[in-house]
């Protein structure tokens, strides 16, 4: 179960990455604002890889120390931190030189959303569920 837990949460996580820069891009276009000084791509893959890894980790824990509730476990706890994350975008300082700061939050803070949305959604692909009657 691990291989693919591991590997759920890299190919959500890429996912992830790729929506955050199809978003990020978007946001560029409309509100006329850059962030990449700020949000670079890298970091912006690098964060959503590293969440998904970071999910697989924490199911493969969930289901060995709860059995039979570990996913709803899981489930809770990755949707908490998800909301949790976002006091970070809200509490950064920008660089004096950045233009218009109050749309920083606007552009990061959905992404924060991403990975749990992507590993939500592949999850089925990776990881049949029994159904038990």
């Amino acid at each position: 179960m691990f291989k693919r837990a591991f590997l759920l949460g890299i190919v959500s996580g890429a996912l992830a990455g790729v929506a955050s820069l199809v978003y990020a891009w978007r946001y560029r276009e409309a509100l006329g604002v850059d962030f990449s000084t700020v949000a670079a791509t890298t970091s912006i893959i690098a964060a959503s890889v590293g969440g998904g890894v970071l999910a697989a980790l924490g199911y493969v824990l969930s289901y060995k120390l709860w059995k039979d509730k570990g996913e709803i476990i899981f489930n809770l706890v990755f949707t908490i931190l998800s909301f949790a994350s976002i006091l970070a975008p809200l509490a950064v300082r920008l660089p004096l030189d950045v233009e218009m700061p109050e749309l920083f939050p606007g552009l990061t803070v959905p992404m924060h959303f991403f990975p749990a949305l992507g590993w939500f959604t592949l999850k089925p692909l990776f990881i049949k569920q029994e159904i038990k009657n």
